[in-house]
This record gives C-alpha cells, sequence and structure tokens, in this order.
C-alpha cells in the first residue's frame, strides 16, 4: 500500500510541475507563436475611382467647368476657313497652337483631317458624312455616322458603359459618350495597368504550396 501511495504521489508531483511548466511556457509565449501576418499592400487609389479617364464636352456644359479650350474663335477668325498643311507624304502637319493634340484616327491616316469631323465654315460646329451639323455635346452622333455597327452596340447597352440603374423605375441612368472612353483624335482605347489579383483568404506556407481548390 506504501509503495502505491507514494507512485501516486510521486504521479501528481511530476503532473503538477508538467502543469506548472506549460503554464509558465504559454504565459511567456514561449512556443505555439503564430506566424505573423502578411502585410498586404495597399490598392492604388486609381483602381478605386468609378469615373470615367475622360470628360465629355457635355460633361464639362453640365458642371459649369471652364470652356475656354472649346472657344475656338478665340484665336480664329470667324468666317475665314483656316488652311490646313500638309507634309510631303501628304500628312497633316499639326500647328504648334495644337502641339498637344495626336493625330491617331485609324491605322491607314485617311482619317487625319481635322474638316472630316469639324465643321471649316463653322469651328464651334461638327459634320457628320449626312451633311448634319452637330454641337460639341452631341459628338456620339458623330462617332456613330461612320462607326455604325458600334453605334447600334452602344445604343443597345453591349458597348460603352451606362451608369445608374438598370431598373429605370428606380431612378435615372446615363450612358457613357463615345468621348468619355476614346479621344476623338486618337480613338484607340489606351492600355491599362491591370488591377492586382486578390488576396488569399489563408496564408500559403511557401511558394510550393499548390493553390487551394474547391473539391
Amino acid at each position: 500500500m506504501m509503495n502505491d501511495y507514494k507512485k501516486t504521489r510521486l504521479v501528481l508531483v511530476v503532473l503538477s510541475a508538467t502543469f506548472a511548466l506549460l503554464a509558465v511556457a504559454f504565459s511567456l509565449d514561449l512556443f505555439g507563436k503564430p506566424t505573423p501576418p502578411r502585410k498586404l499592400p495597399l490598392v492604388d487609389t486609381d483602381f478605386l475611382k468609378t469615373e470615367t479617364w475622360r470628360r465629355s464636352y457635355k460633361d464639362l456644359v453640365e458642371t459649369k467647368a471652364p470652356l475656354d479650350d472649346f472657344d475656338c474663335y478665340a484665336c480664329h477668325e470667324q468666317g475665314k476657313k483656316v488652311v490646313l498643311k500638309y507634309d510631303a507624304k501628304q500628312q497633316l502637319v499639326v500647328p504648334d497652337e495644337h502641339s498637344d493634340i495626336v493625330m491617331g484616327h485609324g491605322t491607314h491616316g485617311r482619317n487625319n483631317n481635322c474638316f472630316n469631323c469639324h465643321n471649316d465654315e463653322n469651328l464651334l460646329r461638327l459634320q457628320p458624312r449626312d451633311g448634319r451639323e452637330l454641337k460639341f455635346e452631341e459628338s456620339t452622333l458623330l462617332c456613330g455616322s461612320c462607326h455604325g455597327p458600334t453605334y447600334r452596340d452602344w445604343e443597345a447597352g453591349m458597348h460603352g458603359r451606362t451608369s445608374g440603374y438598370w431598373d429605370r423605375s428606380l431612378g435615372p441612368f446615363k450612358k457613357q459618350d463615345c468621348v468619355n472612353c476614346h479621344n476623338p483624335h486618337s480613338p484607340k482605347f489606351p492600355g491599362r495597368q491591370p488591377a492586382p489579383p486578390p488576396n488569399y483568404l489563408r496564408e500559403k506556407r511557401d511558394d510550393s504550396d499548390p493553390p487551394h481548390t474547391s473539391p
């Protein structure tokens, strides 16, 4: 009986000492530390913007923004036609006053002529191929006069961008104009930096771990 008592007491002492050591270890955080979370890079705020990358003339009018850049007759003489100049290769020579304009409407260069779109008798108007006169805020109709299939897709909502409510009974909506995305002088849409990929919901052990997939 005495030996059993000593054995039990020894076991209790050992267990007590073990638990005491574990308690000290946990309190000092000696082991079992979680891997410090990886610092996630902040997303560039440009990816969070919802507005279009260009503002149309219509947008400027609606927000009462300055329209000095569209006042052609502040420099040109009204009633006097503007004479365009071409180089030896019949390429349009852009005047120094319009050096910020890069002409690139089409790959063949035939559309790099100001008066394919601007009215040479009234610089404050646009002229589609059917002879109409359009205001600057009606530029989408001008684009549609040449780009018929794309214009029909735009009307149907398959091209371009529509903001607002899909259910028209709930609120207003707005179809963005062509020039909200395309520069009319160089319509090819510029490349954009891709948005960063989503972060993993769990930390990966290392780069050799296979990606998590759902069964």
